[in-house]
């Protein structure tokens, strides 16, 4: 259908044959938990680590499922050397880093999320501010352009949360930057809404309507790392609306869960996941 399942994986888990078992099983996508961000592939600067995202990539490779490569450019969980960075050396710093990851995985990678969570929470609408939105407000776009030339075939999302409720202004901030990025032909392929919903959080009513006015603009939507915190059937419903509304929306080409077991999630007390431990 054009659609995929998939899950985030963490490498310290593969030899866990009751984890590796369901992996395989349900799921036809991959999303490496840490093994891809910036901390873990470059923890010194231009001297590069992929041992442990190599092992996520070989074992989804080997299984015939397609790979999120997740994330290039992010605030957060920077390596040491990179976080007290500024301006023009951290700009090409980020652009070295962005270059060399997408380069080394390329063709590999069915979607990037070049960027993540550049959007600020709360009411304004507007970027968050960090040490690489300080490099000047094209960040975002030069990682972009940066991406599509290392790895031509690789769909290039801008990955972020709290965007699911249409009427949010963090919603509207991200929409209007996608809406300039494709009036200016910058290379923009996908969006990925995270999905981390809770009982003060819940799926919002508007969802589909989120998504679908994001796909009118001429790129995919992706659900990128759902989990729902609860139990029993309200959390059932939950889990049902996000799929409902991503099958009514005919460029909502994935649904990728932040984990298998419950027991393996981030938010393990609020047993957000599909399976038990």
């Amino acid at each position: 259908s054009g659609r995929y399942f998939g899950t985030a994986v963490a490498a310290s888990k593969l030899g866990d044959s009751t984890y590796v078992g369901i992996l395989n099983r349900e799921f036809d996508m991959v999303t490496a938990e840490n093994e891809m961000k910036m901390d873990a592939t470059e923890p010194n600067q231009n001297q590069f680590s992929y041992g442990n995202a190599d092992r996520i990539v070989n074992q989804a490779r080997g299984q015939g499922k397609r790979i999120r490569g997740h994330a290039l450019a992010w605030h957060s969980q920077q390596p040491g050397w990179m976080q007290n960075m500024s301006g023009t050396a951290l700009r090409n710093a980020m652009l070295n880093h962005v270059t060399q990851v997408a380069t080394y995985y390329r063709g590999k990678i069915y979607a990037w999320d070049v960027v993540n969570e550049a959007y600020a929470d709360g009411s304004g609408g507007g970027r968050r501010d960090s040490n690489l939105q300080r490099t000047g407000n094209d960040w975002i776009e030069a990682a972009f352009r940066a991406a599509r030339t290392a790895d031509p075939g690789a769909k290039l999302c801008y990955n972020d949360y709290n965007t699911d409720n249409w009427s949010h202004a963090k919603t509207q901030g991200v929409y209007r930057m996608v809406q300039d990025f494709k009036a200016r032909g910058v290379p923009i392929d996908c969006v990925g809404f995270q999905a981390h919903f809770n009982s003060g959080n819940p799926v919002p009513s508007n969802y589909h309507t989120t998504l679908q006015n994001f796909a009118n603009l001429g790129v995919d939507v992706q659900i990128t790392e759902l989990d729902i915190e609860g139990s029993g059937s309200s959390q059932a419903q939950q889990y049902q609306g996000v799929v409902q509304a991503c099958l009514a929306v005919t460029r909502c080409t994935g649904i990728t869960v932040w984990g298998i077991r419950d027991t393996d999630s981030w938010r393990a007390s609020g047993t957000p996941l599909l399976f038990d431990g």
